[in-house]
């Protein structure tokens, strides 16, 4: 253990027995110097490090708190039943996602992140650099599977994780929903049956809808994600063709499945030859120290097809994405060719050079640092202004919180309510194929620009819910325009 992971250590001992209590302020950097006999720098990883668990939180130019406890218990495990579904799902999500384009909209039930946590004048000038670089044969050269430079990049990124994977296997997609109708089309037909976490992500719906497929719900626990146990008794139960799963902070629960039960997970597929397609786009969006196992890291048999993107941790709009296809990378290059050609040449390639020159790793660490502030306020939020009963999961990456409201809520009713207030949720009804999570929503921690609204925001849901729960049916018009 390191000389900062040591001290925070001892620090969260304090806390956790008392010693040091909600609201008080930590030993400033300089007193731990010279308490302890350490750097200011092994002081201040410490207390970040600290912070990003939950334990304490930063007060501008007054130091570091420990942070109140929020005594709210997590959402109860999922309970899907373990039949297949026909989807009948675009036309309702499309009807809900309409009111997030509104920027005058707090954007609670976003999907995205704020801009403002990215660097686009950086991105901007290796964009401008590679138009001013760019060789015409690249346009040939650099047809699927992608710019050579960008999928070297990319496996030793793999490669830094503990997952050795040939750049030859790596397919590069227009953003991440590429890549997944891509792996579906390349292991499914229509009519076959795809196995998905519940809840579950909207957009997987709908690709497996476009498609033709039908889905079996696995239940899903809110902290540590898919239950192998029902997964492992769904695929003697059933001809899955596919699992489609996100693995680390899931959408829309935040979860994430430990690093030994990822190991396990792909192990269990491989004595069924069934291929896990899994969404990682929020991967790189963890709060520990340490990044989370990669899935292709106990990949024998090339069945897990990895799809990520750098629209959630670097650049939004830019829509390049890629999947580490194991045995069917040659299968999904030929299906990018005759689908969409090719992804924008230009972004590739200024992609790549950032990955080599940018400073990556360090803006990485920054979005980490300041998403993870972020989820413990409107988590502190949440606490202070939802009724009695609701029920909080509190993720470690990604940046949405997954909310279980009394179960008399309605999230359909209450979204109608709160945007007549000028904000937006995700109710619980859209990441179900059976329009399940009636008293559920997600929210979104990704808009540091929007605080001093959220906060307003959050005061005026939880007197939505509270009129709700108590039967009122007049919504509070205008409470934040």
């Amino acid at each position: 253990m390191s000389l900062y992971q040591d001290l925070a250590a001892q620090t969260a001992s304090l806390i956790t027995q008392g010693i040091l209590r909600a609201g008080e302020r930590l030993p400033s950097v300089r007193q731990v110097c010279r308490s302890h006999g350490v750097s200011p720098i092994t002081v201040t990883q410490a207390y970040h490090l600290l912070e990003s668990q939950g334990l304490v939180e930063a007060r501008p130019k007054s130091g570091y708190f420990v942070r109140a406890r929020l005594g709210l218990p997590e959402p109860h495990m999922t309970r899907p039943e373990s039949v297949s579904t026909a989807l009948q799902v675009s036309d309702f999500i499309f009807q809900i996602l309409d009111s997030v384009r509104d920027p005058a909209i707090v954007p609670l039930g976003s999907s995205f992140p704020s801009p403002t946590l990215f660097p686009f004048d950086k991105l901007g000038r290796h964009l401008a650099s590679a138009a001013r670089r760019f060789d015409p044969a690249s346009t040939l050269s650099d047809l699927p599977p992608g710019n050579e430079e960008l999928r070297r990049q990319l496996a030793l990124r793999y490669l830094a994780r503990g997952a050795q994977v040939s750049p030859q296997e790596i397919v590069i997609t227009s953003g991440a929903m590429e890549g997944l109708n891509l792996c579906l089309q390349a292991v499914t037909r229509p009519g076959d049956l795809i196995a998905v976490e519940s809840p579950t992500f909207y957009a997987g719906l709908q690709a497996a809808e476009r498609l033709g497929l039908q889905v079996v719900e696995i239940p899903s626990h809110p902290r540590e994600g898919v239950s192998l146990t029902a997964l492992a008794r769904v695929l003697e139960e059933h001809p899955v063709k596919a699992c489609l799963f996100m693995l680390n902070f899931a959408n829309p629960t935040g979860s994430q499945v430990t690093d030994a039960a990822k190991a396990a997970l792909v192990e269990l597929l491989r004595r069924h030859q069934v291929p896990l397609i899994e969404d990682d786009v929020y991967g790189e969006l963890y709060f520990d120290p340490r990044p989370p196992a990669c899935s292709k890291s106990s990949d024998t048999d090339g069945l897990v097809l990895h799809v990520s993107s750098f629209s959630k941790c670097l650049a939004p709009g830019y829509r390049l994405g890629w999947v580490a296809a194991g045995r069917y990378a040659r299968q999904l290059q030929r299906q990018k060719l005759a689908s969409s050609l090719a992804t924008t040449v230009p972004v590739q390639i200024a992609l790549a050079d950032y990955l080599k020159h940018g400073a990556y790793e360090a803006h990485l660490r920054q979005l980490r640092q300041r998403l993870a502030v972020q989820e413990a306020a409107l988590a502190a939020g949440v606490a202070r202004h939802f009724p009695e009963g609701t029920r909080l999961a509190r993720p470690r990456g990604g940046y949405f919180l997954w909310l279980e409201l009394p179960e008399a809520a309605d999230t359909l009713q209450l979204l109608q309510d709160a945007l007549a207030c000028g904000i937006s949720i995700a109710p619980g009804p859209i990441f179900s194929p059976r329009r399940e999570f009636a008293n559920y929503l997600r929210l979104n921690f990704g808009h540091p620009d929007r605080e001093a609204r959220q906060e307003a925001a959050l005061a005026t849901l939880g007197r939505l819910l509270a009129r709700q729960l108590q039967g009122g049916s007049v919504p509070m018009k205008n409470t934040l325009i």
